[in-house]
């Protein structure tokens, strides 16, 4: 199975050993995406949009758009933001939601608020 690693600039670069998102077979594996510069600052809403622009422009570089998107993947470290992140989350969609799930975690790297990864189809 031949892959194709995906990086931009326009989004943060891997702080470890993984790629920002990987191409296998027609389908993108996007790295969960943080905003850590935005973390210390409380705002949630400001955090999920960075997370989600991170994202776009990882999508844009391996020539898909959030229409693309099948599936997301949320980490948050305190559910009660859930409504606030779902809010941003849900206006980079349609109708045509991915299948997702919202998961509270005790930690995240950077000590961000809220992290999201997501599977696209080409």
């Amino acid at each position: 199975m031949a892959t194709e690693i995906v990086y931009t600039d326009q989004a943060p670069a891997a702080i470890g050993p993984y790629s920002q998102a990987v191409k296998a077979n027609g389908m993108l594996f996007v790295s969960g995406q943080i905003a850590a510069e935005l973390a210390t600052q409380g705002d949630i809403r400001a955090e999920t949009q960075q997370v989600m622009k991170n994202i776009g422009a990882i999508l844009r570089t391996a020539g898909m758009d959030y229409a693309n998107v099948v599936k997301a993947t949320i980490f948050v470290k305190d559910l009660t933001n859930f409504v606030a992140i779902n809010e941003v989350y849900g206006s980079y969609f349609a109708t045509n939601y991915p299948a997702r799930e919202t998961v509270e975690v005790a930690r995240l790297p950077r000590d961000v608020n809220v992290e999201i990864s997501v599977i696209a189809v080409g």
